[in-house]
């Protein structure tokens, strides 16, 4: 005896629609448990324990030479909630800008544990122009000491991942004690200098890469462990850009290395 039509049709409906559902469930799965960029600044936001009402952004510029784009956050409204301890200045890599660090929540969540922060596009990135005076190590350390005086900033810890290495380290060989304290993240150009001219370097080092950074990472770790004064925080299951992979153990790391400095822990 068949089976009606209509019956037959129902059938080869459900049959095809459990075969659909059986092919996309694997990679709804997935996307379920890949956070995008939003949700993990979402989620590295409830870490700093602040509100995002209570903090904005201000953008502008440093005019000279060699202008430069910056983002810094700010407390919003007026109960002076947040006491200020000392200023933290973020660089950034070659395929970043100083928003990725308000994106990720960086800003905010520093400034929530006290420290003033600012995050600059370094000429030729965001929206910084590029310049012909960045070019050469001088230049970049001129460009550097230009922007810490017109931003007011004295003795900062100064963040830097990767490509910023062209800045940073120059910066940090000439005028270290102009840094309260450094945290490089894989950075470019630790080969051009020698175990003798790190061994002089007295500023307090947080060296932070990702253990799955082969490359710029342990090459890094390898060079920068010649600073006299480092810890070290290798995050698991991260990459070349480990702060965007683990946010959470980053910005936790970096706030244990603050913590530090401002004890008796580190001493220049």
């Amino acid at each position: 005896m068949s089976l009606p039509r209509s019956r037959l049709l129902v059938l080869v409906l459900g049959l095809l629609i459990s075969i659909i559902l059986y092919l996309l469930l694997p990679a709804i799965r997935q996307g379920l448990n890949e956070p995008s960029l939003e949700v993990r600044k979402m989620e590295t936001i409830d870490n700093g324990k602040h509100s995002e009402a209570n903090v904005t952004i201000r953008t502008g510029k440093v005019t000279g030479d060699s202008p430069a784009f910056y983002r810094e956050a700010l407390q919003s409204g007026k109960d002076g909630s947040i006491k200020k301890r000392f200023e933290l200045v973020l660089l950034h890599g070659q395929s970043f800008t100083s928003k990725t660090w308000e994106d990720l929540g960086t800003l905010a969540i520093m400034l929530t544990h006290g420290y003033r922060t600012v995050a600059v596009d370094l000429p030729g990135y965001g929206e910084s122009p590029d310049s012909e005076l960045v070019k050469t190590d001088k230049g970049r350390i001129d460009f550097m000491l230009h922007l810490m005086d017109a931003l007011k900033i004295k003795n900062p810890v100064l963040i830097s991942p990767s490509m910023s290495g062209r800045y940073s380290l120059p910066y940090l060989m000439q005028h270290s004690e102009k840094i309260k304290g450094f945290v490089p993240i894989a950075p470019t150009g630790t080969k051009s200098y020698t175990t003798d001219q790190y061994s002089k370097i007295k500023t307090p080092t947080l060296i932070v890469y990702g253990e799955l950074d082969t490359n710029l990472g342990t090459q890094s770790l390898t060079n920068l462990s010649g600073l006299p004064h480092h810890s070290v925080a290798a995050l698991a299951g991260a990459k070349h850009a480990c702060y965007l992979d683990k946010p959470k153990e980053f910005h936790e790391a970096v706030l244990v290395f603050l913590g530090k400095l401002q004890t008796t822990e580190y001493e220049k």
